[in-house]
């Protein structure tokens, strides 16, 4: 049987990275909270139950928290799509979706949040 495309859902990953422009985010870390949406044909993991068969969610979100936390950024713009090449770096991945929340960013707001995709 021919399955359509797995996703993987990373939720609400939550750290901390130098972002923004100001002198007061330059010098504190700052939250910020990923969310990715990847999908990949699934087909050979779901037939075999070989991991080596499946994308591996475990090692890119500690490619993702390695890269967040490792790294200073001062556009929204520039983390989000790093995560989003990281995201979307395996052969099998035809679609790669990140959201980067940074709460507080914006007084009466929750937060300011980006959203980059990418198919392949």
């Amino acid at each position: 049987m021919e399955l359509n495309p797995a996703t993987i859902k990373i939720k609400n990953l939550r750290l901390r990275t130098f972002i923004g422009i100001k002198d007061d985010e330059i010098n504190n870390k700052q939250d910020v909270i990923i969310n990715a949406r990847i999908q990949y044909s699934a087909n050979n993991a779901a037939n075999s139950d070989d991991m080596n068969n499946a994308l591996n969610y475990r090692t890119i979100t500690k490619q993702i928290i390695e890269l967040v936390e490792m790294n200073r950024f001062s556009l929204l713009e520039k983390l989000t799509a790093d995560v989003l090449a990281l995201a979307s770096a395996h052969p099998a991945v035809r679609f790669a979706e990140v959201e980067i929340d940074k709460p507080h960013a914006l007084r009466f707001a929750d937060s300011v949040s980006l959203t980059l995709s990418v198919n392949k």
